[in-house]
């Protein structure tokens, strides 16, 4: 795979930390690596010139935690149908799995990019390839739709398909959700914040199921600031991303930067 950034359909990079763990003075014991990350951007976020979208600061903090990170941006900026999204991604995943010799991924997906993960873990044959999934503002239950006539101020969205597929009570919703809005062995963790403002109410940015994690900030962080766009830029939702990451019970670090 050429690791390159570049505007458009696959913009990725991939920075890799690794190596031995001393367990004594005479022997060594090899870690295993930790699963691959891929970040799947949200709306718009192919836009570089636009700071809030720019996930170069969640892929360093992936990358210091001795994680290979990727980022898949959505193809067309995610106006278009997200099942067809969805389909793009599923070659760029075997492309990451190809490239490291991982047998599974762990996906961070913001915003829209979360339904782009989950569609595909569900309907497109991903759920043996992903071990864990983090959520950051995703609207699993969807949204109103007059939030999303301006989405983030850059696009007027009435009339793409994907705002259509995000309504409240969408037919498209209710597929992905079904019973079970945690399918297959995946772990599910989301994040939201009480000042989103897309995501409407940010309860929506809950999977419904038993087996998922859901963690609001402000519950854990009471004075802590962060809104829909900079969720995936937070210093203290990356601390629980951590754990999420690490399959351990997840805390908040409400002083982190």
């Amino acid at each position: 795979m050429r690791v390159r950034r570049r505007r458009g359909f696959l913009a990725v990079a991939v920075i890799a930390l690794g190596g031995l763990s001393p367990v004594g003075p005479a022997q060594a014991q090899v870690q295993p690596a930790p699963d691959p990350v891929i970040v799947v951007a949200g709306t718009g976020a192919a836009e570089p010139a636009i700071p809030a979208l720019d996930l170069t600061l969640l892929i360093d903090r992936l990358a210091a935690d001795g994680y290979t990170a990727f980022v898949f941006y959505l193809p067309g900026q995610g106006l278009g149908d997200i099942g067809t999204t969805s389909a793009a991604f599923a070659p760029f995943v075997d492309q990451v799995l190809a490239t490291t010799g991982a047998s599974r991924v762990d996906v961070i997906g913001h915003s829209q990019g979360g339904l782009v993960a989950r569609y595909y873990i569900k309907f497109l044959g991903g759920e043996p390839k992903v071990d864990s999934f983090v959520g950051l503002a995703t609207p699993h239950q969807g949204t109103a739709l007059a939030n999303l006539a301006s989405l983030h101020g850059l696009v007027d969205c009435v009339g793409y398909t994907f705002c259509q597929q995000v309504v409240t009570g969408s037919s498209w919703l209710a597929a992905l959700n079904g019973d079970d809005d945690t399918f297959g062995s995946v772990r599910y963790t989301n994040f939201a914040t009480t000042l989103d403002l897309i995501v409407v109410p940010y309860t929506n940015s809950f999977q419904r199921s038993p087996g998922a994690v859901n963690v609001v900030v402000q519950q854990r962080c009471p004075l802590h600031v962060v809104e829909h766009l900079t969720l995936a830029l937070d210093g203290t939702t990356y601390s629980g991303v951590q754990d999420a990451l690490a399959g351990r019970p997840v805390t908040l670090n409400c002083l982190a930067l």
